[in-house]
């Protein structure tokens, strides 16, 4: 039997579970009225973040965007289903991503807000254009806290952004209904040190978080000397965090953007523990020429299977080799399985 007629009797199997507890349900509660309005009762106080969302329309989903692989990694089958509100698998984000300081660090300190949307809204439309089943999300990926070179007053090899910076982040989000992503590079400190200063931003409905191993320097090494790592603990760590704001204040899902473009970037993926609350993009976020993201992202994404998946793309650093140019939303679609994030710097 092929693996395509595997993954449809999976996903068939599925859908009639559900349809059998549904009316298993529907048969235990024929015995009296009170039944029912105790059920409704409980069901009214339910939180959102006690509900999950459909089963079978989550797995049909996840299996569309495994693309026909072929491996058996994808889709991730062991895994929660996700609470009321997830946007994954359900909506594609695209993202741009840097910081409001800086022109090197990407897109969103190079133009003003205005043109800023402008140019997403093009990379919106052609997303929307590529694949028409999966509504684009915008999405503000913006770098909080920076790795430094040189020490801070604080002894910390990072630098965080003041309050008015993500504000201002966060400000121009709004001007087109984009979520947000706080982005650590976390260099000498911690996560535990750093995550819990962003709580405020992170209780926010539609603020997320990402990480990047690149500056995590265990061994104590300058930041950009050499590329960090992180491992499952640090993930797990970060989506426990995310976890808990979100029972906490009655959230909808939140998702935590892992970057990752070498395999010592991201040690002991097996043990990453994943969560109802909590969505984890792994997300290829190396630049050259399309070969090289092709099987950096191969190699380092699409066989440490995690949840979901990411790819950036530079408008720079993908064209320093000619006659290279960066690849479209259709050569990403062809990806397996297909990346739900996409982040342009």
């Amino acid at each position: 039997m092929n693996y395509e007629n595997i993954m449809s009797i999976k996903i068939k199997t599925i859908i009639f579970v559900s349809i059998l507890v549904t009316l298993v349900g529907c048969n235990s509660k024929k015995g009296s009225k009170n039944s029912d309005t105790a059920a409704e009762a409980a069901a009214a106080e339910k939180s959102p973040t006690e509900t999950r969302v459909d089963s079978a329309s989550y797995y049909k989903k996840i299996t569309e965007i495994a693309n026909g692989d072929t491996t058996g990694r994808w889709p991730v089958l062991n895994q929660p289903i996700p609470n009321a509100g997830a946007i994954l698998p359900f909506k594609r984000i695209v993202a741009y991503y840097g910081n409001l300081y800086s022109v090197k660090m990407g897109i969103l300190g190079e133009f003003p807000p205005k043109e800023v949307w402008r140019r997403l809204n093009e990379e919106v439309a052609a997303w929307n254009k590529a694949d028409s089943l999966t509504p684009v999300q915008p999405a503000i990926h913006y770098i909080a806290v920076v790795a430094q070179g040189s020490p801070m007053p604080d002894g910390k090899f990072c630098k965080r952004m003041p309050a008015e910076q993500i504000d201002s982040a966060i400000a121009i989000a709004k001007m087109g209904n984009a979520i947000v992503f706080l982005d650590i590079q976390v260099s000498k400190s911690t996560y535990q040190h750093e995550v819990p200063l962003l709580e405020k931003y992170l209780k926010m409905p539609k603020v997320h978080l990402g990480i990047d191993p690149e500056f995590s320097m265990k061994d104590g090494s300058i930041p950009g000397k050499k590329i960090g790592t992180i491992n499952a603990d640090d993930i797990n760590y970060c989506s426990n965090f995310l976890a808990k704001l979100v029972k906490d204040n009655n959230l909808p899902p939140k998702i935590l953007v892992v970057h990752r473009f070498t395999q010592g970037m991201v040690r002991n993926y097996k043990d990453i523990k994943l969560r109802p609350e909590v969505q984890i993009v792994m997300h290829m976020d190396g630049w050259g020429e399309p070969i090289l993201k092709r099987s950096t992202y191969k190699l380092y994404i699409n066989k440490e299977p995690v949840q979901f998946t990411g790819f950036k793309l530079f408008y720079k650093n993908d064209l320093k080799k000619a006659p290279h140019t960066m690849l479209t939303p259709n050569d990403l679609m062809k990806l397996k399985p297909q990346p739900i994030y996409i982040q342009y710097q």
